[in-house]
């Protein structure tokens, strides 16, 4: 078991540090069941890629769950291990049973869960949060709490609620976007008065009812958030949550942050995880799916043949995926000459022109694409006078 300090350490390696919940957030997917093992797995996963700290469940579920949280606590693992309470000491007491080095302490936030499901006052939020942040503080152990629905936060006492957990010994603050109603811009703007008004470290934990998540994520992190609660291809309640893999590149190319992530680990990760969930990979799913790198309309192929810096954002061997060009009803002449060049055929110019037309006529007609194979018995039928797709 690690440290708070040594905690510290490893949450402060990079720009932006990762905390992964597929195994708590991702799981609690409707459908979705990890056995113990794949749970093992799924942690030994994360922490090769490089993810600094491993929610690893909810040990107060006990029985299972408790097992598998106290297990990966024990597997030696180079990440932090998180386990997930609610503001309750018995919860934290259960946590700390697990042999887990950081705690995550979860509260609502906003009047909406404070008044209907919570049945509670904001005084009582604030009491909650000193009482069990305290608690956990004199083990010794590091501390996220989470701010739930912070989203739909009155901002005045989001602030209050923040200071609380700072003054009793909260290392950061989860600013939960529960319901995936926040837009990047109010999300950037109220991150960014958190941060100057309390001094807390602030984590992004956005879900994607409104397709907005990752946007939501980059938003608090251009406005000063430290830390990402991802989940593997973004699965998790409802519509799911900030998918890891967009989380890590898009810190990479678009902020120039640095993560600690090794972006060849994802797709390996996420197939491991795809395969556990039963949920497949989606083909465009960004940074994992085969068609990230798949061209076929015309101008597009054509650049790529030319350069591929002119319709890509990143190399795809970065994440361990290929380039593929295409043959298909959008396709230009210069996919057709190029892909016969390999095999030493030399088309005129009339002969790409008659050539793409039965290309794009048989794609059609057979409702997809046109394989290399295909292509060649299509130019051969063409050279001898013969049309299988004709009417």
């Amino acid at each position: 078991m690690k440290t708070a300090d040594e905690v510290r350490d490893i949450l402060n390696k990079y720009d932006v540090c990762v905390c992964d919940t597929t195994l708590r957030d991702g799981e609690q997917a409707a459908g979705i069941v990890f056995s113990n093992v794949e749970k093992y797995r799924i942690a030994q996963l994360l922490d090769e890629a490089g993810v600094q700290q491993i929610e690893a469940g909810i040990p107060t579920m006990g029985a299972d769950e408790k097992k598998a949280v106290k297990h990966i606590a024990r597997m030696k693992l180079n990440a932090s291990i998180l386990g997930w309470n609610r503001a309750n000491i018995d919860d934290i007491n259960t946590s700390l049973d697990c042999d887990v080095d950081s705690v995550a302490i979860s509260l609502s936030s906003s009047d909406i869960h404070i008044q209907h499901k919570l049945k509670k006052s904001r005084e009582w939020v604030l009491q909650q949060i000193d009482e069990c942040v305290s608690h956990a503080k004199s083990h010794g152990v590091y501390i996220s709490c989470n701010a739930e629905d912070a989203s739909r936060a009155d901002m005045d006492f989001l602030i209050k609620f923040a200071k609380t957990a700072k003054n009793a010994g909260a290392d950061r603050l989860r600013y939960c976007d529960t319901i995936g109603r926040e837009d990047p811009f109010t999300c950037a703007a109220r991150v960014e008065r958190i941060i100057k008004e309390v001094g807390i470290e602030v984590e992004m934990h956005t879900h994607n009812d409104f397709g907005m998540a990752t946007a939501n994520c980059m938003a608090g992190v251009k406005a000063g958030a430290r830390f990402l609660s991802t989940t593997v291809m973004g699965i998790g309640e409802r519509a799911g949550n900030t998918p890891l893999e967009e989380a890590v590149m898009a810190c990479k190319h678009l902020f120039g942050k640095s993560t600690g992530i090794d972006p060849l680990k994802l797709r390996p990760l996420g197939e491991f995880v795809s395969i556990a969930a039963g949920r497949p990979i989606w083909v465009s799913k960004p940074f994992l799916g085969s068609n990230c790198f798949a061209h076929e309309a015309g101008i597009h192929a054509d650049g790529i043949i030319k350069d591929a810096k002119n319709y890509e954002p990143y190399d795809p061997h970065e994440v361990g995926l290929e380039r593929s060009i295409v043959i298909g009803k959008h396709s230009g002449r210069n996919t057709i000459v190029t892909d016969l060049s390999h095999r030493g055929i030399k088309l005129s110019d009339q002969e790409a022109i008659d050539l793409l037309e039965r290309v794009r006529k048989g794609s059609v007609k057979l409702h997809r694409s046109i394989s290399s194979d295909e292509l060649l018995v299509m130019y051969n039928d063409m050279i001898n006078g013969e049309d299988p797709f004709e009417d």
